[in-house]
């Protein structure tokens, strides 16, 4: 059955889209070095609204969403949105990955949008009966579908209701230049893009996500605001990609998805001085909290505000959220009976401040000690030489498990010295049991696809 004020969030919807027309002029999007207005924006939504309902995509329809970020990806995503439709947001995706995904989501049709405005429509000829979809369906609204990074197991697919999503976004307050870095089937990418259009700002794209790339658009661009993640903030501090573009115009980077190293910190504040840094906190689950940094140079974070709730819980936080999940496709979800979600994420508590350590699943317990992957890997990364670190956990018949670092180099080095170096640095600034036994030099890149590192 609808929800109380059923009404009112139809309102929600109907006035995000009357906030876009009234921008109208008002420069919308930056691609390809080619800019885009509000009004360009409307005629282009209007168009796929038309070309959808020819196609047979109606309200309650499953589709997902192929296509990089552009003008064309982004008007879909809206028209899907005012249809009342299901979105099911898909990156570039191996083909077994792909199928998993359509399966998973009971995809009923698959909607490619190309950069130069081509599109395409198919038709898998599946019936969804998933009774989130149900649920939805029945409440007249348009859902959205975001699947996990699915670096430490299956990918879990979260059912959102968009009206929901949408009512994060309040009247316009201040019209920034973001750089659209998160893609759109993450939910740092659907905020970027919809707080963005919300506040009359711009969108600036990249043709790729390479530290070059990323700072030329924000130099050529003037790009005020960059949210990504820790591990492309360091790669962009190794590639000296900062000394070679003029990122005067940058105000705030905001970092998350992955607990920052300290030291990564540290060098940010250094390099970015005119530059306010900030530590963001989402989940698909939940979406994006209110946060704000303790200081630039800290981990140390309040998060919470205006339809958002905490509490600790046996040190994992736990969250409430006004726009929280319906539910997983696949897993049981993990709320209580007060409607608090388990984030997994095990945190430190001073006042009314948080350190978020990373996820539980992710600590490795070396004889009943626990070691927390991030803080070594800040620690690693002072030794010297090394562009990147990975600590994961590595089986040990006396133990149960020990610590194993890989790192990646800035320049070649004999690996038996850098091994010895490397423990020897540990050892002067960690616990014994924290120090990596195996320090394993791999040119091979650390991270996913959404920049965020893989321990598995």
């Amino acid at each position: 059955m609808p929800e109380h004020g059923e009404p009112a969030r139809r309102d929600v919807k109907e006035s995000f889209f009357a906030r876009l027309r009234e921008f109208a002029a008002a420069e919308c999007m930056v691609f390809n070095g080619e800019s885009f207005s509000y009004a360009q924006l409307a005629h282009e939504v209007d168009s796929w609204i038309r070309y959808l309902r020819k196609e047979g995509v109606t309200a309650g329809t499953v589709t997902a969403l192929e296509g990089a970020c552009s003008p064309t990806s982004c008007a879909a995503l809206l028209a899907l949105i005012r249809l009342d439709t299901l979105v099911v947001p898909l990156g570039p995706l191996p083909e077994d990955k792909r199928r998993e995904f359509l399966e998973i989501a009971e995809v009923e049709t698959v909607v490619g949008a190309g950069s130069g405005g081509a599109s395409a429509v198919e038709h898998t000829g599946v019936h969804a009966r998933h009774q989130l979809f149900a649920r939805l369906r029945e409440a007249g609204r348009p859902g959205l579908v975001l699947f996990s990074s699915g670096t430490t197991g299956r990918s879990k697919a979260s059912v959102l209701d968009f009206v929901k999503v949408l009512g994060r976004y309040g009247a316009p307050t201040k019209a920034c230049r973001i750089l659209s870095f998160l893609s759109l089937d993450h939910i740092g990418g659907i905020n970027t893009l919809l707080h963005t259009l919300s506040q009359g700002g711009t969108v600036i794209t990249v043709p790729e996500r390479t530290p070059d790339a990323v700072f030329r658009a924000i130099a050529e661009h003037r790009a005020e605001i960059l949210p990504t993640t820790p591990t492309f903030l360091n790669m962009a501090l190794i590639s000296g990609a900062l000394e070679r573009y003029d990122s005067s115009s940058l105000k705030l980077v905001t970092y998350g998805t992955e607990p920052m190293p300290l030291q990564t910190l540290r060098r940010l504040t250094a390099a970015l001085p005119e530059t306010r840094l900030k530590q963001t906190y989402g989940l698909s689950e939940l979406g994006i909290l209110p946060t704000r940094s303790k200081s630039d140079d800290t981990l140390w974070l309040r998060i919470g505000g205006a339809g958002f709730e905490y509490r600790i819980v046996d040190d994992i936080l736990w969250i409430r959220s006004d726009m929280a999940m319906l539910g997983y496709l696949n897993a049981p979800a993990p709320f209580d009976s007060d409607g608090y979600f388990n984030t997994q994420d095990v945190v430190r508590v001073d006042g009314d401040y948080l350190h978020i350590l990373g996820r539980r699943s992710e600590i490795i317990n070396v004889g009943g000690e626990k070691v927390y992957p991030s803080e070594v890997e800040g620690v690693v990364l002072e030794a010297g030489n090394i562009a990147d670190v990975t600590v994961s956990a590595l089986p040990s018949p006396i133990t149960g498990a020990a610590v194993k670092a890989t790192v990646r180099l800035m320049a070649d080095e004999d690996p038996a010295a850098v091994s010895v170096r490397v423990r020897k640095h540990c050892r002067e600034r960690l616990e014994r049991y924290k120090v990596p036994v195996t320090v394993e030099i791999s040119q091979a890149a650390q991270h996913s696809e959404r920049f965020k590192k893989v321990r598995a």
